[in-house]
């Protein structure tokens, strides 16, 4: 138990020395932090991130998080990019450099090549008078006090500070630019996140088997209708109207009141008022719906005309639950 105490304790005063760094990080904005943000606003080209190390893999994030918000990024690694990567940078764009010492020779070696394209050279570092700050256009602190590693030498803190920064600049400029969650996702088309933000119902059901009798069908044949379509409901029509709907419940309850059904007629047992959605509405939607009302099927119309039945399984599926 002693053993067990230890190491949550190590783990709780990691997480506290990297929470209080992180709050540190806003009393060091200044306005340069501002300039950066609009200078790249304001770009017709790309932003270049580049870095060395631990703060490469930073880069990447960044990278990453830029081009999903509407900021075309690309990552370019500081000891490839003087053997030929410094082919990817353009006129317009700019080019982040992240650094916690900014003094690591593959920075010196990289940033002349960069100033002599003439492109805006934005340091994110924890020294703010290192040698990649001194030759930047822009400096971003991302100072810390120390490492969280016990021997202050593995990058912790420091990266963490860097990722902070990256993504403090990639919300200011979805908030700039109003980028919407219909921006969001159209960078974002595959796996769960996509499915939430764009998939319909309409993608969801099959409108050409559709579980449907009519107000005056017989019991006998909603039970092979529902049986048939298996998805545990019937739509019941009157002349192509929605009128009510059957459930695998509704039989049950039925069949306790009475044993002998052979005489019921549909619209003896239907649920009146169904749930009707809109084949185009969100899935999410749809399933806010059923959790809101505790119902598994919803029935989809299209300009009030039956097209199918949604079930709670096919969100399932889909991965929208």
């Amino acid at each position: 138990m002693k053993e067990k105490k230890s190491i949550l304790n190590y783990a709780r005063e990691t997480i506290e020395h990297q929470a209080n760094s992180i709050k540190n990080l806003y009393k060091l904005l200044t306005k340069d932090f501002e300039k950066a943000v609009n200078l790249i606003n304001n770009t017709k080209g790309r932003v270049i991130v580049s870095g060395i190390g631990k703060s490469a893999i930073i880069a990447q994030k960044i990278v990453a998080t830029f081009n999903s918000t509407g900021t075309p990024s690309i990552f370019m690694h500081a000891a490839d990019a003087i053997h030929g990567d410094l082919g990817l940078i353009q006129n317009e764009d700019i080019i982040i450099c992240i650094s916690k010492s900014g003094n690591t020779p593959e920075i010196k070696a990289l940033v002349p090549f960069i100033k002599k394209t003439n492109n805006k050279l934005i340091a994110i570092t924890g020294e703010t008078n290192s040698y990649l700050s001194e030759k930047s256009d822009i400096v971003i602190s991302s100072y810390v006090d120390n490492e969280a590693c016990p021997n202050n030498l593995a990058p912790t803190t420091s990266t963490t500070a860097q990722l902070v920064i990256g993504d403090a600049i990639a919300v200011c400029l979805v908030k700039l630019r109003g980028f919407s969650p219909n921006d969001f996702a159209k960078y974002h088309p595959g796996g769960t996140l996509g499915k939430r933000l764009f998939l319909k119902v309409k993608d969801l059901i099959d409108t050409k088997s559709l579980p449907k009798v009519d107000a005056s069908d017989l019991m006998k044949d909603v039970i092979i209708e529902i049986s048939n379509k298996m998805l545990g409901i019937a739509v019941v029509l009157d002349k192509n109207k929605i009128v009510g709907v059957i459930t695998d419940g509704d039989l049950r309850r039925q069949l306790l009141k009475s044993q002998d059904i052979s005489k019921v007629k549909a619209n003896e047992i239907m649920s009146k008022n169904p749930k009707i959605i809109n084949k185009n509405l969100l899935a999410t939607e749809a399933l806010l719906i059923m959790k809101t009302n505790k119902i598994s099927q919803l029935i989809v119309a299209e300009k009030n005309k039956y097209v199918g039945v949604l079930h709670i399984q096919s969100l399932i599926k889909e991965g929208i639950i």
